[in-house]
């Protein structure tokens, strides 16, 4: 699929989300390189999904931005649509035919190369859960937005489907700019061209990680596993 939207760098300024009197981040900035996979790595709770919702304008005080597409934990495919409405139904929610016409080749053509060309007409319940996050991915994609959010869009597939998926979005998502949220640092190690470790209640971001070489990275490299010991030890000094 050829790329429509100009790669736009993401940047934030002084943030402050709080949900009463839980302050999760509190004056925060980052940048976030345009056309680049960034991914944020931290233990649970530390506030990775609240940032990515913040960033999407989902949270309270928050507006959507035009340019960002939001990608959850679970797929979230209505279970009365067959797979493409599932896949064009942004632009069925917002009642715009002439859109709607125009973005079904684009979905069609994201279905096959995600493996799922034949399934159109096919409920999510005929679908295993590989299926349904490519199915998902493909969603996201077809919203042909310049910044891709993805909060732990592999997390619950088991670890071949995993690694294939992890494939398919690093060619698929290739000159985004993307924030992939996870808890696994092979997974951010092998995706991101930038890893951004989150600590601290307020939270904050440790100094960017880029790993060498085009992504996906091999799982099995050494210094790629090196690097994953590191962060693993930095994720359990956090959590003293």
């Amino acid at each position: 699929m050829s790329l429509d939207t100009a790669a736009l760098p993401l940047l934030v300024r002084g943030a402050r989300i709080a949900f009463g009197e839980r302050v999760v981040a509190n004056d925060l900035t980052l940048d976030f390189a345009a056309g680049q996979t960034t991914c944020l790595l931290g233990r649970s709770g530390v506030g990775k999904t609240s940032l990515l919702r913040w960033l999407a304008g989902l949270l309270p005080g928050t507006q959507p931005s035009r340019d960002v597409a939001y990608m959850a934990q679970s797929d979230l495919l209505l279970p009365w649509l067959p797979l493409i409405d599932n896949v064009l139904l942004g632009y069925r929610l917002r009642g715009d035919a002439t859109a709607l016409r125009a973005a079904r080749p684009r979905a069609l053509d994201l279905l096959e190369q995600v493996g799922l060309g034949a399934r159109l007409a096919d409920l999510p319940q005929s679908l295993s859960g590989g299926m349904r996050q490519r199915a998902a991915l493909a969603r996201t994609l077809c919203e042909d937005r310049a910044i891709v959010l993805m909060d732990e869009p592999f997390a619950h597939l088991d670890a071949v489907t995993r690694l294939e998926l992890q494939d398919l979005a690093a060619r698929l998502l290739a000159g985004r700019t993307v924030v992939l949220v996870t808890h696994d640092p092979l997974e951010a190690l092998r995706l991101g061209h930038q890893v951004r470790v989150l600590s601290g209640q307020p939270v904050r971001a440790g100094s960017p990680i880029a790993p060498g070489g085009p992504v996906p990275r091999d799982p099995a490299a050494p210094d790629l596993l090196a690097l994953q010991a590191d962060l693993l030890a930095e994720l359990r000094e956090h959590a003293r």
